[in-house]
C-alpha cells in the first residue's frame, strides 16, 4: 500500500540538518589577534618551501631604460621567467595607461636580423622544361593558406615558361632529401601572378597569353579558362568571402570580376575546358593616357592595373593600383556606377570608383612627376587598418583603409624597384618583405608594428619618418621579384632561377656573426652592406 503524503516516512527527514556542519549552538570559534608589524621594519619576500620553485618579481623599467617609479606613465614589464626565444619577445609589449589612444608595440627588428638561410636545404632551383636552358626564372610565388596557419608550408611557384611548381619547404636536416615536387604547365607564356583558393584546392594564374586559368591542385588539370583581357594579365585575387569569385587586372587598364558558377554563354577550348566571361568589367579603371594633339587623333592608351586587392574593411570592396601614379581606387562590386560623362567612340564607357586617394604620395618627396605602384598588400593584426604599397619611386607608402589616405613613407638607401618587384605582409601583420631590382639579390624586411601609431601623429602625413631601419638580406644573384610569407619563413624568387627560404634562428645568426668567414660557406644572413660598400 502506498503511503499518503502525511504518513510518508521521508517527510519528517527532509528538513533535517544532514551536513557535517555543526549547529550554531555547538560551534565555538576562538579568534587570535595577529601581531601588527612595526612601521620601521621593511617588508620581506615570502619564504618558499623546499619543494617549491622560487619566483621572481617582474622588473618595471621606463621605455628609456631607467628604473620606473610611481609616477611612471610609460613603462615596460619585463618578466624574468619568460624564455628568451625570438617569438617569446613578441609577447612582451609596452604597457600604457587606459587613456592612451594607441599602444606602442615592442620593436622586433632584432628578430628580423636573425633570419638566416642555408645554402644546402633552403635553396630550390626551378628546372626548365626545355632543352635550351637548365633553369627558368620564377615570376611569382604564393604560400598556401595552411602554410600561413602554421601547418605544412606548401609553396607554389610560377615561372617564365608558364609552368607551376609546388614545393614543400619544411625545415630539413643535412641528411634529408628534398620532398617530391609537383610540376605542370597550364600556359605557354609567362605567369605573372598565382594565388591559392581559400580551401587550397585550386590555383588561379595570370599569364602573358591574355588569359587566366583555374587549375586543380590534386589532378593538375585546367578546370576553367578566364578570357576577356586584350593584353597581359598582371594580377589576380580571390574574394575572401566567396570561394567562386575572383578578380583580375591587366595591362589593358581593365578589371574583370569572374564568377566560376556562371556557365551561361561560355565556349569550350579543345572540347574539355570551358571558357568563362566576366560578370563585371571595369574599363579604364585608372583613366587613360592623354594623347598629344595633332591632325591625326590617336587612340588613348589605358593605364596598366598592377594590383587588385579585396579590402577587409569593406566586404564588397575592391582596391586597385596603377602604373601611372600613387592614387588608389576602391570599387563597390555590389552596385557598379557608370560614368555619365560623354565620351568619344574610341574611349569605352568607364565605371566610377566608390572612392580614391585624396593625394598622391609619390609626389610628396620632391618628385617632379607621379610614379606608379608596383605592388600592394593589406596589413593584419596591429596593421589591420592599413594598406602598404611599393612605389616605382623606391619607397614604401602607407595608406589608411578604407579612406585610402596616404599617411607616411619609408625607404632604404639600397632599395630599388621595378614593375616586377613585389611586396608581401607577414601573417602576424608586423613585418613586410620587399624585393629589389639590380644584381645584388637583396631582400628587405621592414618592421611595421607601430605603423598605426606613427600614422596617427599630426605630422605623419607625407612624412618620411622611418618605421624601423629595414634589414637587408643577400643570398641570390639578380633581381628579387616575387616574395611571400608563411608562418615562420619568407620565400624569395630571383632571376638566377632559384627560390630561397629565410627562417629566424638566433643561434645560427650568432654563430655567423662570431665567425663569418667560416659560416659564409653554409649560410646567408643579414649584414651592414652599406659599410661593406664604403670599405670596398
Amino acid at each position: 500500500m502506498l503511503h499518503t503524503p502525511a504518513s510518508s516516512p521521508c517527510r519528517s527527514q527532509v528538513l533535517l540538518n544532514s551536513t557535517n556542519v555543526q549547529p550554531e549552538t555547538q560551534r565555538r570559534l576562538t579568534a587570535t589577534p595577529l601581531p601588527t608589524p612595526p612601521d620601521d621594519v621593511p617588508s620581506k619576500r615570502r619564504l618558499v618551501a623546499l619543494d617549491e620553485t622560487p619566483t621572481k618579481r617582474p622588473r618595471v623599467m621606463r621605455s628609456n631604460g631607467q628604473d620606473g617609479g610611481d609616477d611612471a606613465k610609460d613603462f615596460v614589464v619585463v618578466n624574468s621567467r619568460t624564455r628568451g626565444t625570438i617569438f617569446g619577445m613578441l609577447r612582451t609589449s609596452y604597457v600604457r595607461p587606459p587613456t592612451a589612444p594607441l599602444r606602442t608595440i615592442l620593436p622586433s627588428r632584432i628578430i628580423l636580423q636573425s633570419f638566416v638561410s642555408s645554402h644546402k636545404f633552403d635553396v630550390y632551383k626551378c628546372h626548365s622544361l626545355t632543352h635550351d636552358t637548365f633553369v627558368t626564372p620564377p615570376y611569382a610565388c604564393a604560400f598556401s593558406y595552411s602554410a600561413k596557419s602554421n601547418r605544412t608550408p606548401v609553396l607554389a611557384l610560377a615561372t617564365e615558361e608558364g609552368s607551376i611548381v609546388i614545393l614543400n619547404t619544411s625545415r630539413r636536416h643535412y641528411w634529408d632529401f628534398e620532398p617530391q615536387r609537383t610540376v605542370f604547365q597550364p600556359h605557354n607564356n609567362g605567369i605573372f601572378d598565382v594565388k591559392w583558393s581559400l580551401d587550397d584546392s585550386m590555383l588561379a594564374t595570370a599569364s602573358g597569353d591574355k588569359t587566366s586559368r583555374i587549375c586543380s591542385v590534386e589532378t593538375q588539370n585546367t578546370l576553367q579558362v578566364l578570357q576577356n583581357h586584350t593584353s597581359t594579365v598582371k594580377c589576380i585575387a580571390w574574394d575572401p568571402l566567396h570561394r567562386d569569385i575572383l578578380s583580375t587586372g591587366s595591362r589593358d587598364g581593365m578589371i574583370c570580376v569572374w564568377d566560376l558558377r556562371v556557365a551561361s554563354g561560355c565556349t569550350v577550348i579543345g572540347g574539355n575546358v570551358p571558357t568563362l566571361q566576366p560578370v563585371i568589367t571595369i574599363n579604364a579603371a585608372h583613366d587613360q593616357e592623354k594623347t598629344k594633339g595633332g591632325r591625326r587623333k590617336a587612340t588613348p592608351l589605358p593605364r596598366s592595373v598592377t594590383t587588385v586587392l579585396y579590402a577587409d574593411t569593406r566586404p564588397h570592396g575592391l582596391v586597385s593600383s596603377s602604373s601611372f601614379d600613387g592614387v588608389l581606387n576602391i570599387w563597390d562590386l555590389r552596385l557598379p556606377v557608370m560614368d555619365g560623362t560623354k565620351r568619344s567612340p574610341r574611349m569605352p564607357r568607364a565605371m566610377t570608383p566608390l572612392g580614391s586617394s585624396p593625394d598622391d604620395p609619390t609626389t610628396m618627396n620632391g618628385s617632379l612627376r607621379p610614379r606608379g605602384i608596383t605592388s600592394l598588400c593589406a596589413g593584419s593584426g596591429p596593421t589591420s587598418s592599413l594598406l602598404f604599397a611599393l612605389g616605382a619611386d623606391s619607397r614604401l607608402h602607407t595608406y589608411s583603409s578604407p579612406m585610402l589616405m596616404p599617411l607616411q613613407t619609408d625607404t632604404h638607401p639600397n632599395l630599388r624597384t621595378s614593375f616586377y618587384v613585389r611586396l608581401a605582409s607577414s601573417p602576424c601583420g608586423r613585418w613586410l618583405a620587399s624585393g629589389c631590382s639590380g644584381n645584388n639579390g637583396s631582400l628587405f624586411l621592414f618592421d611595421v608594428s607601430n605603423a598605426a601609431r606613427l600614422s596617427a601623429l599630426p605630422h605623419a602625413k607625407g612624412s618620411a619618418q622611418s618605421l624601423s631601419a629595414a634589414v637587408e638580406l643577400r643570398g641570390q644573384i639578380g633581381e628579387i621579384g616575387a616574395v611571400d610569407w608563411a608562418h615562420d619563413m619568407v620565400a624569395t624568387c630571383a632571376d638566377d632561377g632559384t627560390v630561397r627560404v629565410w627562417r629566424p634562428n638566433c643561434e645560427v645568426y650568432q654563430g655567423c656573426m662570431s665567425d663569418p668567414e667560416a659560416q659564409r660557406w653554409s649560410w646567408s644572413w643579414s649584414e651592414d652592406y652599406s659599410e661593406i660598400a664604403h670599405s670596398v
